[in-house]
């Protein structure tokens, strides 16, 4: 198998492992704070990532790759789950994976950014209707929704995509995993002594499923997904393999709907399919 399939196939599995991260989420803050989500599952994750180096010997980073990993910390390892974890004490987990069709196009603008490419101007036109889409269908829902929770998910959308675009430049480096790795242990320090200070005084009664929750987001949202999407992002291409993740909000939506029994309505999946749709075009016209 050459390279640019194995990066597709890790790609897919990377995919996979994210679009359970929002409704594992949602279980685990029915009983967990935000807050302590937050900083439990990077601790959980980069306590494992520690391990992971050292029995790998991996050599430091560079001084210059220092502001690069604490960017990727602060989009992916504390932004992003911290801003989901609050945005879903607002909305639902199905409500909140039609922002996630956002994300390609958030990577593919602070790629451009970050890499000094002038796109065409249907790029730009291409983002403005799937912004507007999303707007609409936040503003629009036949059911109350959380004006909150939505501006929660997209200053999530916001910061993920600036990780991951720093996270995949930075990944050709210093390789898929390592990435991931380092950001998490960059930010252990900080989040070990939040973790200590942010223990919940009622672990007793926490529902089992909320523990499962918390478990997922620790071991694969934070960990195992990165090292197959960005193993994928260096062997496959950012661009060829980010395209994959236009399918994470159709297996989130169905992930919601079957393991917490939420409500998938046909606008749901319209305004997801216009949004891929949007970011496709967009994607296409990046360069």
């Amino acid at each position: 198998m050459n390279n640019t399939a194995s990066g597709w196939i890790s790609g897919m599995i990377g995919v996979l492992i994210f679009s359970g991260s929002l409704p594992a989420t949602r279980i685990a803050v029915a009983d967990f704070d935000p807050l302590f989500l937050t900083v439990a599952r990077a601790t959980i994750a980069g306590l494992l990532a520690l391990c992971l180096l050292l029995a790998f010997r991996e050599k430091r980073p560079a001084r210059s790759d220092l502001l690069p990993l604490a960017i990727v910390s602060l989009g992916v390892v504390i932004g992003f789950p911290l801003l989901t974890a609050l945005a879903l004490k607002h909305i639902t987990s199905a409500h909140s994976i039609v922002f996630i069709g956002l994300l390609p196009l958030a990577t593919a603008i602070f790629g451009v950014l970050r890499g000094g490419e002038r796109p065409k101007p249907v790029f730009w036109f291409f983002s403005c209707v799937g912004s507007a889409i999303v707007a609409g269908f936040a503003l629009f829902q036949e059911q109350a929704v959380s004006s909150v929770g939505d501006l929660l998910m997209l200053a999530a959308v916001i910061v993920c995509g600036l990780g991951y675009a720093e996270g995949a430049s930075l990944s050709r480096k210093l390789g898929g995993w390592q990435v991931i790795s380092w950001a998490l242990v960059l930010s252990l320090p900080v989040m070990l002594t939040l973790s200590i200070v942010a223990v919940p005084a009622a672990f007793p009664n926490l529902h089992s499923t909320s523990w499962l929750g918390l478990a997922y987001v620790s071991l694969f949202s934070m960990l195992i997904g990165f090292i197959f999407w960005y193993r994928g992002l260096a062997l496959g291409g950012i661009a060829g393999v980010g395209q994959l993740q236009l399918l994470q909000p159709f297996f989130g939506l169905l992930l919601a709907a079957a393991l917490l029994g939420e409500k998938v309505s046909l606008g749901m999946f319209a305004a997801t399919l216009a949004v891929v749709a949007c970011v496709a075009g967009a994607k296409k016209f990046a360069r």
